[in-house]
């Protein structure tokens, strides 16, 4: 990344990249790892769509492999209720069904509908589930190459919204034929949360839940102190930054990692669900919140956002952005996150509440 000029940026909280974790959650401990603890590792494939590492620090041996695979059958049940991938899912069923006919659902995927609704009005709209319709057109334009017509995203528009979703006792009634959901913004982060109960309640020192790089963990790491997560730089392959964190979620979403290219241009698979565009200004968002679930709604609400949406964070919440190009660009971050971050500190980093940037603005170096 030498070379490249990075802006000074006020007004906004914010972190970089892939995965990181802070001091609140579900069980604080400070007690060290005994020296006879195992270290325990699983490796997951085809968990929503991705990899997935679970870890587990137990003092016994048989009964942490099998809060292992207690665990990632949490995973699993969840992805089975609201992929949209898997045609018998809950999230299917009600996709395919037309308006006026009631969808009886599991109580998980009404919990999830519920805080995804909830996120809708607390972002001002930037979260929003009921968007697939826009998310589908910009998927089909991605394979014939041409950009979609206005017409086509005024149609697939008119078909996002709450208002065209009813949440029932029981389950879920659609209002419009061509309504539909996808959670692929806050399942992921309910899944690790289902995932990290598991393993608290098995009584392990402490315990790591990883899907596609989004994770929790809480307790010990295996040295017996905070948890080492590396941030990830979205214009390189190295990391931009370290944090040392106890209990917490981590999550991000940018633009880097998945898009499609139309017409020699890439489009992030973010959509604005406001314009209908895919957003474009944030290579990538960080949250770091007490639970997946609220990292993961909010990693995509920044991404739309940008800085404007680090106002809007819960407490208990911090962040940090990355926004422009890899020519040029700014990173923000809350003073929660900054402490959390190893030395040395990214150049250019700017604290949100601080007067001046911590580091000299400047070009930053390949690999953090």
């Amino acid at each position: 990344m030498t070379g490249r000029r990075i802006r000074r940026f006020v007004g906004g909280t914010a972190i970089v990249a892939i995965a990181i974790l802070t001091g609140v959650g579900i069980r604080q401990t400070s007690r060290p790892a005994p020296s006879s603890a195992h270290v325990l590792a699983r490796r997951c494939r085809g968990v929503m769509g991705t990899s997935c590492l679970l870890v587990a620090i137990a003092e016994d041996r048989e009964s942490g492999e099998q809060a292992l695979r207690e665990a990632e059958a949490a995973l699993r049940h969840v992805e089975a209720l609201m992929s949209t991938w898997l045609d018998d899912s809950e999230i299917s069923r009600l996709n395919r069904a037309a308006a006026g006919t009631e969808v009886a659902l599991s109580g998980e995927t009404a919990e999830v509908l519920g805080a995804a609704r909830k996120a809708a009005r607390d972002s001002e709209g930037a979260f929003d589930v009921t968007c697939r319709p826009l998310a589908d057109v910009w998927r089909r334009a991605g394979t014939r190459g041409v950009r979609p017509s206005e017409a086509e995203l005024d149609e697939a528009r008119a078909s996002c919204s709450w208002d065209h979703i009813e949440l029932t006792d029981s389950g879920a009634v659609k209002h419009s034929d061509d309504a539909r959901v996808d959670l692929g913004g806050v399942a992921k982060g309910y899944g690790i949360d289902a995932a990290v109960r598991v393993l608290a309640a098995a009584d392990v020192l402490g315990g790591l839940i990883d899907v596609g790089g989004d994770l929790r963990c809480f307790g010990t790491d295996p040295d017996g102190g905070r948890w080492r997560v590396e941030i990830k730089d979205p214009f390189g392959g190295g990391p931009l930054a370290h944090l040392r964190v106890g209990d917490a979620a981590v999550c991000t979403s940018g633009n880097y990692a998945r898009f499609v290219e139309i017409e020699g241009r890439r489009y992030s698979h973010i959509i604005d669900p406001r314009s209908g565009r895919p957003a474009g200004a944030v290579a990538s968002a960080t949250v770091v919140a007490p639970h997946a679930m609220t990292a993961d709604i909010w990693a995509t609400a920044l991404s739309v956002l940008a800085n404007r949406g680090l106002g809007m964070l819960p407490a208990g919440v911090d962040a940090l952005l990355v926004l422009g190009s890899a020519d040029d660009f700014r990173i923000v971050c809350t003073q929660g996150l900054q402490s959390m971050i190893e030395e040395p500190l990214p150049a250019g980093l700017l604290v949100v509440g601080g007067r001046e940037p911590v580091t000299e603005a400047g070009p930053m170096e390949d690999g953090g």
